[in-house]
């Protein structure tokens, strides 16, 4: 059962720049999508019509569900609350749920990404993994049919990075829908069944992880992992 469906979009800015173009495929419920695209490729312009923070020029986009959730590059313009347990009911509250309810979807939702026993902290204090971690729990309070990550590991060390991967990987294993955009593919591609590549606005590939890097990803500027690591099994940073 199809959770997203993109057909022919295109996005021209106001300054005749065209972003995208005529990009069309769809994501399975359940199904783990790897976008993959150098700077100016398109990525980030196509999630955010995904998330509905934009409008395509011309195309449509179908979410087969409520509607997507995007975990920001930049994770501190995605706090909204003092603490973390402040932060997440920020957006649960706008689902009228009553105030025990609220605090048990808070709660529950912080339980999933590990950060419960930091609901009370400063939100700002916290690592770039665990602010991450904390964006995912305020779209898992709300229900969101698709979880996006636009370049989930910008800016992380490697525990950072490692809190990261784990969290995608448990996200997998209950089924969730999820999209990661990143040109850093030696951390996630192992958890993929799907990857695309993006180029100049374009979908250059779009098909398993193990055909992809079978591709010369160099000439859309996007390093192969392969040439480091062994088997596509290795890219994975736990």
């Amino acid at each position: 059962m199809k959770a997203l469906e993109v057909k022919n979009i295109s996005k021209i800015f106001p300054d005749k720049t065209k972003a995208l173009e005529d990009i069309s495929f769809s994501i399975e419920q359940g199904e783990f999508c790897v976008i993959a695209g150098s700077n100016g490729s398109g990525k980030s312009v196509l999630m955010s019509l995904i998330a509905g923070l934009d409008e395509p020029t011309g195309g449509t986009i179908d979410l087969f569900g409520n509607s997507a959730g995007l975990v920001f590059q930049d994770a501190d313009s995605q706090i909204l609350g003092e603490t973390p347990e402040e932060d997440v009911s920020f957006g649960a509250k706008n689902y009228g749920l009553k105030k025990d309810e609220l605090k048990q979807c808070v709660e529950s939702s912080l339980e999933q990404v590990g950060l419960l026993h930091k609901k009370n902290a400063y939100a700002r204090s916290l690592s770039g993994g665990e602010k991450r971690r904390l964006a995912v729990a305020g779209i898992l309070a709300i229900n969101r049919s698709v979880i996006i990550f636009d370049e989930p590991f910008a800016n992380l060390d490697w525990p950072g990075v490692k809190q990261v991967c784990m969290i995608l990987k448990k996200l997998k294993e209950e089924k969730k829908t999820i999209i990661v955009l990143t040109h850093e593919l030696e951390k996630i591609l192992a958890l993929a069944e799907r990857f695309i590549v993006l180029d100049k606005g374009k979908i250059r590939f779009d098909g398993s992880p193990q055909e992809g890097l079978s591709q010369n990803l160099e000439q859309w500027s996007i390093r192969n992992p392969i040439t480091q690591y062994s088997s596509l099994k290795d890219l994975l940073w736990l």
